[in-house]
């Protein structure tokens, strides 16, 4: 029997991933692994700083990791807007801070990268990243030091973050 209710639990459950994993490859490619940019090793299913691991690079495949592919193609995971009379009066020590807690985030994720800085065009700084989480953590890192307003927006499967943080004065 139905019940007089227009919507059911399955109308507000909403699912994240929707491409369901379309950006990974099917299988988890050979390893050992090198990137040919950045030097980032894959061993142990998981990629890492290539200082960090030794291996046989004779053995070794040497293929572009995934946040250099990223770079090359474009494919954007995050925005991070930053405006306000406050960064230009303190520009350089803002952009340490980002690029500190950039370096910070890369010891968990080497795949976390800023991919580009761009000044002007309708905000003060762009920053593009190639992923979601490394564009809320900038964004967090400046209001936590410097203080201002931050709006976070998501596109609707999660997949891109768009974070603006402004301060006057």
């Amino acid at each position: 029997m139905r019940g007089n209710k227009n919507f059911s639990n399955t109308t507000f459950t909403r699912r994240v991933d929707r491409e369901s994993g379309r950006h990974h490859t099917p299988r988890s490619m050979p390893e050992p692994a090198i990137c040919e940019q950045c030097g980032s090793i894959y061993k142990n299913r998981r990629w890492t700083a290539g200082n960090d691991v030794r291996i046989d690079e004779g053995k070794s495949r040497v293929v572009p990791c995934p946040a250099c592919k990223q770079e090359n193609t474009g494919d954007v995971r995050g925005f991070v807007f930053l405006d306000g009379s406050f960064f230009v009066d303190h520009q350089n020590e803002i952009e340490n801070l980002l690029r500190n807690e950039t370096e910070r985030a890369a010891e968990d994720n080497v795949l976390a990268r800023i991919i580009e800085w761009r000044q002007g065009e309708g905000h003060k700084l762009t920053l593009t990243t190639t992923t979601e989480h490394l564009a809320q953590r900038l964004a967090h890192s400046l209001e936590k030091a410097f203080g201002g307003e931050v709006r976070y927006d998501f596109s609707h499967e999660n997949k891109l973050a768009r974070v603006s943080w402004k301060r006057e004065h």
